[in-house]
Parts: structure tokens; sequence; C-alpha cells
């Protein structure tokens, strides 16, 4: 008996809310449509569908994200990063409770439990009218101590696919893989596990408009930001797959309805009136930024982060802030708009000697750093900027480090306040070989500055 399965997909959709209007439509008219041709549609998300760069996003701790999946019922969504790194223990915990569709997440744990969280599934198997059995599972990227600092635990994929394939090979006839992994880890995942039928791949942003055929995998990818919708069409004989093939839906390409700008518009509004109704402190002065220098906001914001840790010395880059602050009331809305990353503030222990080659290494890169154009890891500027040391001064012509005035000791450690972004970069590698971090989970940089002045101007 023939059979023909219908699989729709989004990923990576960073609530880019201006792409959603056309998606809703496109995803609920092709439901609509195959299933009166009498075929089975699944519908899946593979994560970071909620990104707090966005104000609605940001206001509601991602659940206007999840009232919109709402509206398609999804038969599975997976968390990304966003989701998962992009929230505190508590936002995470909450954020699913009122969907309408199963959260699948194969690798993830609670570390105060050591228990999958109430909120997601290990797996989800959907048996179709002609008893074809499909397994569906998920897996996020395993950041480790950015995970751990907010009491998850993401499992490396070697950890739990096989005990998990074992278990359920043997019920299904056909498996798909919902990857928040990127496509590097796919492509290795289909050659280790040739069991996988079907990866719905996303987190390194990357399109596979046909798919890409890897052993016996089809892999596939519908690129970022609501850009695309993917499809993908599986023949069945006798429950087993005969051919699978991949297709995408370019967004721009569907047609607009009346209405949808102004939906669009209604969600920034909604978000920034939202932020508005939370005054953080009230300014007796400006506290401006500058792209390329140090400037009063980041000086305040260098304090800040020094405060937080019970530290006396801090780095950050000016390309951080996108704007400056006004005397006056200051609402969570400001400073959503000058700090809208989602990165975290570290606190960073090295010996004096790889302190030294640190700053050695930030001063090397320093010209070609001011003006370079940095994308990923949740910074949402446009440059990196000056680099801009609290309590550390650089001697060029000597190459030695001073730490509040006095030349470091080579072999005593020492503590300073930084991004986590500054790791994940290429430019100062002594931070991942040497570092050892803690991370602050519960709070971004705009919150803590927010802290550092309703402690002091607060309303």
């Amino acid at each position: 008996m023939q059979e023909q399965v219908t699989i729709l997909h989004t990923n990576d959709i960073h609530s880019h809310f201006e792409n959603w209007p056309k998606i809703r439509r496109f995803l609920q008219q092709q439901k609509q449509q195959l299933i009166q041709q009498g075929q089975t549609v699944l519908t899946f998300d593979v994560g970071d569908a909620v990104d707090r760069v966005h104000p609605l996003s940001e206001a509601t701790d991602g659940k206007a994200n999840v009232e919109m999946l709402n509206t398609i019922e999804y038969d599975g969504v997976t968390i990304g990063n966003n989701e998962g790194i992009g929230n505190s223990h508590q936002q995470l915990d909450n954020l699913y409770t009122n969907a309408n569709f199963s959260v699948i997440l194969s690798n993830f744990s609670d570390q105060t439990t050591n228990l999958i969280p109430k909120w997601c599934q290990e797996y989800r198997v959907i048996i179709t009218k002609q008893q074809t059995k499909i397994g569906i599972i998920a897996a996020t990227a395993p950041f480790g101590p950015t995970y751990a600092m907010n009491s998850w635990h993401a499992w490396q994929i070697d950890e739990f696919m096989p005990t998990l394939l074992a278990r359920l090979t043997d019920k299904v006839d056909v498996i798909i893989l919902l990857s928040h992994l990127g496509i590097d880890a796919d492509r290795k995942i289909a050659q280790a596990y040739p069991q996988i039928d079907v990866i719905l791949g996303s987190h390194t942003h990357h399109l596979l408009e046909h798919g890409e055929i890897c052993g016996q995998t089809l892999i596939c990818a519908a690129g970022k930001w609501g850009q695309y919708v993917g499809k993908v069409t599986l023949q069945l004989e006798k429950n087993k797959i005969v051919t699978k093939k991949a297709t995408v839906q370019a967004t721009a390409d569907l047609p607009s309805a009346a209405g949808d700008q102004v939906e669009i518009n209604n969600y920034q509004k909604q978000g920034e009136l939202l932020l508005n109704k939370q005054k953080i402190a009230q300014l007796p002065k400006p506290y401006p930024a500058a792209l390329n220098s140090d400037s009063p906001l980041m000086q305040a914001q260098l304090k800040a982060l020094e405060e937080v840790f019970e530290v006396d010395t801090a780095i950050l880059n000016s390309g951080l802030f996108l704007d400056g602050l006004k005397a006056g009331i200051v609402t969570k809305n400001d400073l959503h708009k000058i700090l809208p990353h989602s990165m975290r503030a570290i606190k960073v222990r090295l010996n004096g000697y790889n302190l030294w080659r640190l700053i050695r290494e930030m001063e090397r890169n320093r010209s070609r750093l001011r003006r370079s154009v940095v994308k990923g890891n949740g910074f949402r500027g446009k440059i990196f900027g000056e680099l801009v040391y609290d309590n550390i001064v650089y001697l060029e012509k000597e190459k030695q480090v001073l730490w509040h005035g006095k030349p470091l000791d080579l072999g005593k450690d020492y503590e300073l306040a930084m991004v986590d972004n500054f790791i994940y970069g290429p430019y100062f590698p002594t931070l991942e070989i040497a570092g050892h971090f803690t991370y602050l989970g519960d709070r971004f940089l705009r919150d803590i500055l927010g802290d550092y002045f309703a402690a002091r101007f607060g309303v």
C-alpha cells in the first residue's frame, strides 16, 4: 500500500516577525490542502524561534512567540540555544506552559533533578492512518558551560544517540531528527547513524534548497529568519520509505495580504509598550556612548559588571552599545534598544602570565577589531569597536601590563569581568585555552546595567 507523508519545517526564525504572517498562512494553507488530498502532514520547528532581540519576545519572556507557534499546531518543536541559553532556568521552565504542541528534546536534563524537564519529551511516535510509525527525536547544541550556568545539561550526541536509537529502531518505521546542531554535526550524524532517515537541520543558518543525501540520510535545512519554509516529501510502500525529496519555499515569493504590515508593526509597538511600563531609574545626567572610544556609558557598564561579579577590573568592547541614554526616566525599553544582545556576562580567572598573553592578544588585534563586522554568538551590534579596559594599562614600549598601576605577578591568579563573546571569537585564544569561567545565567548586560542604575537613581 502506497502512502505519501509531507513534512513542513521552519527553523531559526529568531523573532523575525516581519516574515511571520506569510509563514503562518503558507503552513496553514499547505496543511489544509495536503490533508484534503489524503496525505499525512507533519509540521516541525527546529529551534531558535524565540530571540529576545525583539521587544515583544523580551517583554513576554518568549511567550508571545509560543502563542504564534500555537496558530500552526506544530507536531513537534525543539529548542535552540536562544531558548535554552537566552532564558533563565525559570523562564525556560515556564516558556511552554500554554503550548499546544509537543516539545521534543532527547539530549537535555535538569541538573537539579537529573531528569528530563517536565515541559518536554525525549521522543514522540506519530502513527499515520496507514499505520506507519514515525519516530521523532531532537537534539540541541550541547554548550556545556553555558547550560550548566542555569542548571541544565545538554548531552553530547554520542552520549545518548546509540541508546535512544536502540530503543526506538524496532518500534518505528521512520526516524526523523530535529537537529539544532549545525550542518557539520548533521553530516557526522548521518554517517554514524544511518538509521535516521531525515534530519531537519538548523543552528548554522544553512540553506539546502533540495536537501543533501549523506549516506542513507536526507539532510534538510531552511536557512534563517523565516526567509524560507522547508518541505520534505516521503513516498512509502508497506510503511517503508521508497523515495524522499526536499524543497524550500522562499517567503519573499509568497503573496502579502492586507493587514500584514499593521500586524508586524503591532508586534513591535506592543513589545515596546510593555517594556516602557517598566521604569528602572531617573538619570540625573546623560550617559552617551561612543562607537570607537571609551564613554560615560561604557564606564557605567564596566562598573556594573565589576559589582555583580565582585571584582575590580573589567574589559568590554564599545560596539556593544547601539546608543546612549538621555537624562531622565530610563525604562526597560531604553535598555533593550541600546543593548539588545543575548550574550552572557562572565568572570574569568587567569594567572598573571596568561593575563599578560591575553592583553597582548587584545593589543595585537585592537586596530583590526575597531571596525570589524561581528556576526553571531548573540552579538546584535554592527562592529566590534574599541577595547576598553578598567584598571588595566598596557605599556606598549615595554610590552608590560599594569594591574591597578602595578606590574603583573606572573604566578598570581587574577579575576576580571567581560562578555562570553570574547571566548567564542578567534582573536583571543588564551581565554579558551587557559581561562576559568563563571557565567551569569539569569541576566544579560542590559539587566546588569539596569540594576546598577536602579541602585543609584531608582524610581
